[in-house]
């Protein structure tokens, strides 16, 4: 097993992306702590690992929190003993409407830019020492296609989300001496329940997603949270042992189109 004898923390794993990531890691042997803020739901994913046969536990995590990250790190080394390896995949735009230069406020910004570049951040240090007693360990960022190119302006979010790169980049050089490895998953269209606080669930999101897939995605289809969950092993495993400081698109072929001619900017005005 690609994971076996390892133990890893997963931010963002009630659900989605991270859900799928905790249960494929589990499935390659690994211990896992599941952190997130809604903690039953996390709860229900350690207990579907358990039943595995591996290690796992869940706890409330707000990742813009210095306190909850420190906390979620020491809980990680007490289960297991070690931490080899960091998913951040904590994030969202938690229920804050539009972004652009109309209606981004101060206060948005700075809420979102917390969760997703802050949050990121801290998750990471809280771990840098663990790896660095071990002279080993795997980071795995979760950014976003938006930061790289964007459909729309989510000036917040994409910036956050381009900022965890600059972070990753910064993370692999620093720490390669020490055998950490720092790398980013930029993923394109995932259906998951990200989008349900952008669109309402139902035929009209449906036909949304119908039409996104054949226009903006190469393979023509959305990306399923397991479309991540794969990508994401290879950065955590020793299939990716001279891989560090990279960026890898899971987006479907994404961003092979000219942003000019996309779906979502077809009816934007000159």
């Amino acid at each position: 097993m690609l994971l076996e004898n390892r133990a890893a923390i997963v931010t963002g794993g009630a659900g989605g992306m991270g859900k799928a990531t905790a249960l494929k890691f589990a499935g390659e042997g690994c211990d896992v702590l599941v952190a997130d803020l809604q903690l039953a739901k996390a709860q229900q994913t350690a207990d579907e690992i358990k039943k595995t046969g591996r290690k796992a536990a869940a706890i409330k995590v707000d990742i813009s929190k210095k306190a909850d990250v420190d906390a979620m790190a020491a809980q990680a080394v007490k289960a297991f003993g070690r931490i080899d390896i960091l998913v951040n995949c904590a994030g969202g735009v938690m229920g804050i409407k539009g972004g652009d230069t109309n209606n981004c406020t101060e206060e948005d910004w700075q809420k979102i830019v917390d969760v997703n570049l802050k949050g990121t951040f801290l998750a990471c240090m809280s771990v840098i020492p663990q790896m660095k007693k071990q002279k080993y360990g795997k980071i795995v960022i979760i950014s976003s296609m938006g930061a790289i190119s964007p459909a729309t302006s989510v000036l917040h979010y994409h910036s956050a989300k381009a900022g965890v790169i600059g972070l990753s980049t910064n993370l692999a050089f620093e720490l390669a001496p020490f055998n950490i490895h720092s790398n980013v998953i930029v993923p394109g269209p995932i259906e998951t329940t990200f989008w349900d606080g952008l669109m309402t669930p139902g035929p009209e999101r449906d036909k949304f997603f119908a039409a996104l897939s054949k226009q903006e995605v190469p393979l023509g289809r959305m990306g399923k949270a397991e479309d991540i969950a794969g990508p994401a092993l290879f950065l955590a495993s020793g299939l990716s042992d001279f891989v560090t400081g990279q960026v890898l698109y899971v987006a479907g072929g994404q961003p092979l189109l000219p942003q000019a001619a996309t779906f979502l900017n077809a009816n934007r005005p000159a």
